[in-house]
């Protein structure tokens, strides 16, 4: 409570973050991302976007470009990718599989959404 006339009540459910030192803010989490170029993760962090959830297979460009990483393959080489990378990302695996096999094998090989 650092602000002159300003009251912001603290519950008994808050948790206390020591953050001296750092820079904290609330994130914002795009849920509809195209994996097209390592670049719009620095736009995305310069805009509050901490967390993103989408698929592609890397560079692409216009209608080429997708929100679904196909198959297992794909999936372990964009997961490796986002190792170098300060936020939070998901892929989403592509979920229009007729029989749960191709599904549950995105899934093991770390897809955290389907997309349809």
């Amino acid at each position: 409570d650092i602000q002159p006339g300003v009251t912001i009540p603290i519950g008994p459910g808050t948790d206390i973050v020591a953050g001296e030192g750092k820079i904290i803010t609330a994130g914002g989490f795009d849920s509809h991302i195209h994996f097209i170029c390592p670049q719009q993760i620095d736009d995305a962090l310069n805009s509050g976007i901490t967390t993103m959830l989408g698929g592609g297979t890397g560079p692409s460009h216009g209608t080429y470009a997708t929100t679904c990483t196909p198959g297992p393959w794909h999936i372990g080489r964009m997961l490796q990718s986002f190792d170098a990378f300060p936020v939070n990302l998901g892929i989403a695996g592509k979920g229009n599989a007729s029989r749960p096999a191709a599904l549950e094998e995105m899934v093991k090989a770390g897809a955290c959404a389907m997309k349809l």
